[in-house]
Formats: C-alpha cells, structure tokens, sequence
C-alpha cells in the first residue's frame, strides 16, 4: 500500500527507523486491520468539552481520512472512555477523554529496534493498546513466544480478534501490567507502553537472563521523559540505565499528569512578574540529562513548548516563569509564586555540569525496594519515587 510505504519512508529519513526486521514489521502492517475504527478530534486543543468523530473503514466517506490518521505517524486514539471498542457504531461524541491510544510511529520503531526483536525470543508487551507493537514482535519472533498484556478487557478483546485477522495468534491477557504475566515468563524482551513512576520489580524478576527490558520513567510532569534500559546478565545480575530522552510514552491509567491549562499559559504569557536581567543562559533544549534531574529534583514543573520563549509553570502553585532573550549573553527572566523556577533550574544545571553533563544515569535497584538515578561519577543522585505507577492501558 502506498500509504504504509509513504509512512516507512518518512520513518527513515527522520532517522527512527532503519534497515531490519523492524522496518519489514511495520511495511507488512496493514494497520486499519488493526485499527478499522479511529478518532479525530474536530474540536479547537482548548475547546471544552472536546468533539470527537469515530471514523470506520467500512464506510467509504470516512475511508481516505481514516487512512491518512493512520499513517500519518501522529498517535492514534482508539477508545473513549472505556467503552467496548468491538462492535462500536462510528459517529460524533462529546466530552469526555481517551483512555487508549496508538504511540506516535516514530517512537514506536525507535524501541522496537531498541529492543532488538529477533527470531524465537520470548515476549511481554506491557500495554496492548491497537496490537502494533505485538504484530510486529509477533512478525519477527514468531507469535508462539509472545504475550500481550492490558488492563481493559476491552482493549484485548478488540487485539485478540484483530490480531487474528493478521494470521498472529499471541497470548492476549487482561491483567496489571505493571505485575506482567508470570505463566510464560521468563521473558527475553519486554517492552511497556505506559509511562511509570519507577521500574516494576515484577518485571525485572520475569526477565531472562541475556533479556532486555525497556519502559519510559516519567514523574507528574509530562516534559521531561527517561528511557530506562534493563538487562540481565547471563550470571542472573541485574544493569540498568536511565537516559534522558526528548519523546516518551504517556502515562498509564493511574497515573495522573499535570498540564498547563489554556487560563494558566495565558496568564504566563500576560501577567506582570518580577524581571531580573541575568547573564547566565537557560540550558539548551538538547541538555536533556539536566531537564530529567531537575524534574525529578525539582517536581511538578510543566514546560509550554508551543511558547516562543522559555516557558515553564507549576501549577501546583501556580508560580512560574519565563525567560526572553534580550542581547548577547543578556537575558530577563520574569517569575512570579512561591517558587523561584530560575534559580532551581541553575542551581540543577551546576549540578549536573559538575557531575559531567551526562544524558545517561545509572539505575540502581537497592535491597529495600528503593530506586536510584545516579550520574557516571557518582555527583548527582536522586530517588525514583514509588508512587502510582499506572497500569497497562
């Protein structure tokens, strides 16, 4: 199909997706088997309540649109709050939110060649959602081997179903996927869809030895995710990584996330504040070791990317700040609340310079069930909190 085809190519000059087996999964996918019904949002981004449509490959007005979502490489939505997805009547609704998604293309094909899908391994995918990551472990392993988790029995069904109509017959099982799925483990490659709090222990005991687990860290803010990289030695010893990285998986039902509203960004925008002329420049975007610290140093801070300057609020409390450009080396930088933004992100970015400016931490799982993110040298540490991990959505 000349979609699919469009599709894989955009992948590979992107840069996520190369040669292998990876790119032959994803241009054997027929992807409206695996979703013949999605949704698009008619509604403005702040619009409430939001106005959605349930596009249906059987009906030919929605054929052409409904293709286009589904390999524009965006995320695709699925579901809307719970419902039943098989057997669903196409058409408008109202409100609401969804609850399972399709991840964007570009993210899915960098972890599935991460993972390094190979014939014959053993497989958990953790998060089912639309089946695109069991398809194509599925293509490549062989689907005796692999297992697909979720915690809606609907999203399962409507899996399980699709992805016998791709000739894939994986064990489709409703359940946390946060305690993965013990009857077939050990597991040589799991992969979790969801963002968590900290890295599942069940997950590392099912993982075999040789075995590579990968599932993206985040904290209540969405702006700044970590990749964490488990493996197990052959000796039954466990190694792990924690690296910073732009795009990560959304969080698990559970799991709940601050955002900036559309009254708060605007209020950043408009609202007067105590302005500093400053020397010290803001961290580059691509200082991404140093946004993940100091959201886990400094949480509860949510970045707007669609402002033109430096912008990031806590709405929590409401403070917040903003930094313009303003000369060579000369910037102002406006806060306002409680807390004093700037001086957390500079007092973090010394940190974490000193610490070598790394992009990648060690994870440390210690006897008592604590977690810990630490750089290379041992300068800069912090606790990965407990909390809610989410679940398998």
């Amino acid at each position: 199909m000349a979609a699919r085809a469009a599709m894989v190519a955009r992948l590979e000059e992107s840069g996520a997706l190369g040669p292998g087996p990876v790119r032959e999964a994803l241009l054997a996918l027929p992807r409206q088997i695996l979703m013949p019904q999605a949704y698009v949002r008619r509604s403005a981004p702040d619009e409430t309540p939001p106005r959605w449509d349930l596009l249906d490959f059987s009906r030919p007005a929605d054929r052409e649109e409904l293709l286009e979502r589904l390999h524009s490489g965006d995320s695709v939505a699925i579901q809307h709050d719970g419902e039943p997805i098989l057997g669903r009547v196409p058409g408008p609704r109202r409100g609401g939110v969804m609850t399972a998604m399709s991840s964007t293309m570009s993210l899915t094909a960098d972890l599935l060649q991460q993972l390094d899908l190979r014939p014959g391994l053993r497989v958990l995918d953790v998060g089912t959602g639309a089946g695109v990551t069991a398809s194509a472990a599925c293509f490549v392993c062989g689907d005796e081997g692999v297992v697909t988790l979720d915690i809606d029995p609907h999203v399962t069904a409507a899996a399980r179903e699709r992805l016998s109509d791709l000739g894939y017959r994986p064990a489709t099982v409703t359940g946390d996927g946060t305690t993965g799925w013990t009857a077939a483990s050990p597991y040589e490659r799991i992969f979790v869809s969801f963002a968590v709090r900290h890295v599942p222990q069940a997950l590392v005991e099912q993982l075999a030895p040789g075995g590579r687990a990968l599932m993206t860290l985040g904290t209540s803010s969405p702006s700044w995710p970590g990749l964490a990289v488990i493996g197990r030695r052959q000796d039954g010893s466990v190694e792990a990584q924690l690296r910073a990285v732009e795009f990560g998986h959304r969080a698990g039902a559970g799991f709940e996330r601050l955002f900036l509203s559309a009254t708060f960004r605007a209020e950043i925008t408009t609202a007067d504040g105590w302005t500093q002329r400053s020397m010290l420049a803001p961290p580059e975007d691509t200082a991404r070791g140093m946004w993940l610290a100091l959201d886990h140093l400094y949480p509860g801070l949510v970045r707007d990317f669609g402002a033109e300057d430096l912008t990031i609020g806590a709405p929590e409390c409401r403070s917040w700040m903003r930094v313009r450009a303003v000369g060579h080396h000369r910037w102002d930088v406006t806060t306002s609340g409680p807390r004093d933004i700037w001086a957390e992100i500079q007092g973090v970015a010394g940190r974490w310079r000193a610490a070598g400016a790394p992009d990648v931490f060690r994870l440390q799982f210690d006897a008592d069930g604590s977690q810990r993110a630490t750089s290379p040298n041992g300068a800069l540490t912090w606790q990965l909190s407990p909390g809610e991990t989410g679940d398998a959505r």
